[in-house]
C-alpha cells in the first residue's frame, strides 16, 4: 500500500485525538503532549497495519519525529514506495 501524506496525518489525528494535526502539521507533538511513548507505539503499529511500513521503535528520535511534517519527511526518505 502506498504511503500518502493524508493517510499519515489521519493516523496521527486518530491516535493523538486532535484535529490540530490537520490544521497545523508543524505542531510539536511531544512538547504539546499530543503524543507520548504509548501513542508512539500505537502509531508504529498503525503504520504497519494500515500502510505496511515497519518502523522499529529504535528508529524513533523525538527531534526527527517532533511534528507531523517531520514524521512524513522521515518516512518518505526512509521508506520510499
Amino acid at each position: 500500500m502506498m504511503m500518502s501524506r493524508e493517510k499519515v496525518l489521519n493516523i496521527l489525528t486518530r491516535i493523538c485525538d486532535s484535529k490540530e494535526i490537520m490544521s497545523n502539521p508543524d505542531v510539536e507533538l511531544y512538547t504539546k503532549g499530543l503524543l507520548d511513548s504509548f501513542g508512539t507505539v500505537q502509531f508504529i503499529v498503525a503504520l504497519e497495519e494500515e500502510l505496511n511500513i515497519s518502523v522499529s521503535i529504535t528508529e524513533i528520535d523525538r527531534e526527527l519525529w517532533a511534528t507531523p511534517n517531520k514524521i512524513i519527511d522521515y518516512l518518505e526518505a526512509n521508506y520510499p514506495q
